[in-house]
């Protein structure tokens, strides 16, 4: 859909999730765009992201978190080391699991990422003040789907 054809539809025919896709499917497209620039993927981002988040991070808290799946993890983290966005270490807890933290580079690369992502959200709110506002009610939604996800829709009370 371009935008001229979304224009011409009153947004009170639009359904929210249409619009949160378009939203995502544009943002996913631009960060893509951008990421390639920085030598990471979307997935390698979602990882250092968390990683940034918490210092104390193994493999599996990540998978949960990006909601990928160990295997997948697994062949990213491997990438992230080679290339130097990461360093893992033994688990003085469980010798079995490794931390995860970011290299310098790693921390470099992060910061790039978000502030994309900054100046993404600057452009789409340069004419709106209700950013915040917007925020908390697409976290609030978020927590709901997740949450009927979670329950099963015959469990919607």
């Amino acid at each position: 859909m371009s935008c001229c054809d979304l224009e011409d539809i009153d947004s009170k025919d639009l359904p929210i999730s249409k619009l949160v896709a378009l939203i995502y499917k544009s943002q996913k497209i631009f960060f893509k765009n951008m990421l390639s620039e920085l030598n990471i993927n979307n997935t390698q981002f979602h990882i250092l992201f968390e990683i940034s988040n918490d210092s104390n991070i193994n493999q599996e808290k990540i998978a949960s978190r990006c909601n990928v799946n160990k295997g997948a993890v697994a062949r990213s983290i491997k990438k992230l080391e080679d290339n130097d966005f990461i360093s893992r270490t033994i688990d003085e807890n469980n010798r079995r699991q490794n931390i995860i933290s970011l290299t310098p580079k790693g921390k470099e690369t992060i910061n790039q990422a978000t502030d994309l992502l900054d100046d993404m959200e600057d452009y789409l709110f340069d004419d709106n003040d209700e950013k915040e506002l917007l925020q908390k009610i697409l976290k609030d939604l978020a927590i709901k789907a997740i949450s009927l996800n979670e329950k099963g829709f015959d469990k919607i009370e």
